[in-house]
């Protein structure tokens, strides 16, 4: 066994060395697990490439364990021959190691933990005089890696752009003409007859792409096969359309080169019956192998008028007559782009997938109503890393959703599974035909009459965003859940957020009362606002859980098991002055008390638009009246019914700060390219950039079944966000909770005033609805997104 100490993982200049999930080994020598990760390791003059042990897979699917990480205590063995991938591209003397146990640093993504980082290019390897030809995985019977967080996509350098050199070569024309036609095709294999329903195929058939499907993977650990994927393309001539299934390592030589509008030439296929038709068809087998199929790409003008296979025909819709169009209507967009959401992944209707997406906001002028997409991978990675603001982008193949939010129908677009995406500054749309159409024209003459800098003002990127917005009231919520909630306990809430995996998103429904609600500004948590119910305080759980360490990597911070009266972290001097319950012996309260607990010269930090909140200077002016100097003077203020304070604090020690992501930021366009990155899976954030907003409550939550206590952020949206119409109501704590906003036709409350209505929420019981997303390692956010009062 083998330990080096310390590492630094490194995986920035050789994204091929890390393979994703369903990588399948060689049977028989992992133990538990289907998921296989390659690595590179350095420390500084050599690097070794590993294997990771399966024990050590929660680290990567948590994003514990990540580029630039520092490693200590690192056991490695040498992998036996018999180890080694049974792919022939893999070279079999090669030295194998796997990486058995490791414990990795703290810090942010990005930090090296004190280490210096290399240029992994530039270093030797270790017991190997270096690597040669393409990277395989290292004891996987396969010859590509899947990336890291989805299986959608392509990764690597062996998926080429550019077709086969010997595909190119200059043709007869007599060879340009097709000898065969779809509609033949059809009917001798439907009829049983001749060579089409016996074998192979040489007749010859022109077709145009129509639509090109994402690649779809079915490596399994009990198939054998060295690249699992396929991808369907639907083509057409004028005589009908078929399917055509690109399989295996024709994917690697084709997929990115083939593009719907394309006219393509087949030669040597099978005619199969098509899988799962709801009647009789056919779909044609293009392979690799058992026959090798023969694909070129002509250009427009080599076919004949009379044999030239129809346009590729497109259905756009505007904002405005999208409006009408019925549920499930699949449909073509153009808009410009003003938001672009972080990405994200949830789970596949089977349960063991993880599918990323983000949101898009496009814009087109023919209504007040944006488009709002919510996309998933479409296999084409290069152009979802340019999909940011001030871009206009085109979607084809989306699936109309409608919904009601609240009094508003409300509709939103998604994947089909030949959705395409063509976005600017990837020189797609001049090489589209739809750059003809009509309605592009008429989205063009639009757009050439806005303002950069007012679609700059209200162009976002990134944070915490949930559309459909949920509904407003328990009976609409209860309905929309087909009247099952599925309400959790606290402790189940905190053994399913364990369970989240990096930038997996799910929603959660539990019944608790707010304990504590606190304002915060972003930077500045050492000064808050905050209200606590003493009775809470008081109270004390008979549950036998107990949250882990919050050091562990694997915990969320955000869940605690409840404290006893006497613990520290939740005094007086601590937090903030506590309410006091009534004394029923005497029918008064006992005393209320205001605190300072910051020095005198720190003030409360309210900060909102002077034309929204004319107090701020009055209510500073009023905290002179609250502080003292003498606690005897506090023995001598009136009593009244009030059972309830508030005052400025730091942050409790035990709530952290809100994230980066959680923020939406201002998009800058003169940083697109490092807004990207940072928004991508496995992008760190850093202060450089501008957040949208700063301001954020807290707000302790107790289970009503356990008692497990659990911090929550709550995020009353505003107009800047990228959200459906706002309905209007008395910005009460409990209305402003059941519409998870301010009304947004009267000013919004000050923060002082909301912290001084918190007694509203004392022995509220509600139905909160909370929306969790794993942002790796130790990080994860829990955002309260409604709270219905629960009266019966």
């Amino acid at each position: 066994m083998l330990h080096l100490s310390p590492l630094l993982l490194d995986l920035d200049h050789v994204p091929l060395w890390w393979s994703t999930g369903l990588t399948v080994c060689v049977a028989g020598l992992v133990s538990s697990g289907d998921d296989l990760y390659d690595a590179t390791l350095t420390d500084g003059h050599c690097r070794l490439r590993v294997t990771l042990d399966p024990g050590l897979n929660p680290l990567v699917e948590r994003y514990v364990l990540r580029s630039g990480s520092a490693l200590c205590d690192a056991a490695f063995t040498p992998a036996m021959t018999a180890q080694l991938p049974a792919c022939p591209m893999a070279p079999a003397d090669r030295d194998s190691y796997k990486l058995l146990s490791v414990e990795v640093s703290g810090g942010a993504p990005g930090e090296d933990g004190g280490l210096r980082r290399f240029h992994v290019d530039s270093l030797s390897w270790f017991g190997s005089s270096g690597p040669a030809g393409a990277l395989v995985p290292l004891r996987a019977n396969r010859s590509v890696f899947l990336p890291l967080w989805n299986n959608v996509d392509y990764s690597g350098e062996a998926w080429r752009e550019a077709p086969p050199a010997e595909e190119e070569e200059e043709e007869e024309d007599s060879e340009r003409r097709p000898t065969v036609t779809v509609s033949e095709l059809r009917d001798s294999f439907l009829i049983g007859h001749g060579g089409v329903a016996r074998g192979v195929v040489h007749h010859q058939l022109i077709v145009r792409i129509i639509n090109k499907s994402h690649l779809m993977y079915y490596g399994r650990k009990d198939l054998n096969c060295e690249c699992p994927y396929k991808a369907v393309l639907e083509v057409c001539d004028r005589t009908g359309s078929v399917s055509v299934v690109l399989w295996n390592s024709v994917c690697l030589g084709w997929y990115r080169r083939l593009k719907p509008g394309d006219i393509i030439k087949l030669r040597r296929y099978r005619v199969k019956r098509r899988f799962q038709a709801q009647q009789d068809d056919i779909e044609i087998s293009v392979n690799s192998r058992n026959p090798s199929a023969l694909i070129s790409v002509l250009p427009e003008s080599s076919a004949s008028p009379q044999h030239l296979p129809p346009a590729t025909s497109y259905s756009f819709c505007n904002s405005k007559q999208l409006l009408d169009r019925p549920h499930g209507v699949v449909c073509d967009v153009i808009g410009l782009l003003t938001f672009s959401g972080r990405p994200e992944r949830i789970r596949s209707d089977g349960g063991a997938a993880l599918l990323e997406y983000h949101w898009l906001r496009l814009e087109d002028g023919s209504s007040n109503q944006p488009i709002m997409v919510k996309l998933f991978s479409t296999s084409q990675p290069e152009i979802h890393h340019k999909l940011h603001p001030l871009s206009v982008v085109v979607c084809t193949r989306l699936k109309l959703n409608r919904g009601a939010d609240g009094s508003n129908v409300v509709f939103y677009l998604t994947n089909t599974t030949y959705t395409q995406v063509y976005c600017t500054g990837m020189r797609h749309h001049s090489q589209m035909s739809y750059r003809k159409l009509r309605p592009v024209r008429q989205f063009l003459q639009w757009l050439r009459n806005q303002d950069d800098r007012q679609v700059l003002s209200r162009a976002l990127i990134g944070g915490f965003f949930i559309y459909p917005s949920p509904p407003v009231s328990l009976e609409m919520y209860m309905r929309d859940r087909r009247g099952v909630p599925g309400f959790l306990r606290g402790a189940e809430l905190h053994r399913e957020l364990e369970r989240l995996r990096y930038r997996e998103r799910r929603t959660f429904c539990m019944q608790a009362a707010v304990t504590m609600v606190t304002y915060s500004r972003r930077g500045a948590e050492e000064r808050c606002l905050c209200w606590r119910d003493q009775a809470s305080s008081l109270f004390s759980s008979s549950s036998p859980f107990a949250s882990p360490s919050p050091s562990s990597p694997t915990t969320p911070r955000s869940v605690r098991s409840p404290p006893s009266s006497s613990s520290p972290s939740l005094s007086p001097t601590s937090l903030c002055s506590t309410s006091t319950p009534v004394d029923h012996r005497s029918g008064t309260s006992r005393k209320r008390r205001f605190t300072e607990t910051l020095p005198h010269k720190r003030r409360p930090f309210v900060t909102l638009q002077s034309e929204h909140n004319k107090s701020v200077i009055l209510f500073e002016a009023s905290m002179e009246f609250l502080e003292s100097t003498n606690a005897d003077e506090d023995d001598k203020e009136d009593e009244d019914g009030d059972t309830s304070s508030f005052v400025t604090a730091p942050l409790p020690p035990d709530q952290p700060p809100i994230a980066l992501e959680t923020l939406p930021l201002r998009y800058d366009h003169a940083h697109r390219e490092e807004h990207a990155v940072a928004m991508a899976m496995g992008g760190a954030l850093s202060g450089r950039f501008d957040s949208v907003l700063d301001e954020y409550y807290t707000l302790r939550l107790r289970a009503l079944s356990d008692g497990v206590l659990v911090d929550t952020l709550f995020l009353p949206l505003s107009s800047s966000s990228p959200s459906p119409p706002l309905l209007a109501h008395a910005n009460t704590w409990t209305s402003i909770l059941s519409h998870g906003s301010f009304c947004p036709h009267t000013p919004p409350p000050s923060p002082a005033d909301l912290i001084s209505a918190a007694t509203q929420l004392a022995n509220q019981r509600l139905v909160c609805v909370l929306e969790a997303c794993h942002l790796g390692g130790a990080t994860t956010e829990l955002v309260l997104s409604r709270a219905f009062p629960l009266n019966h």
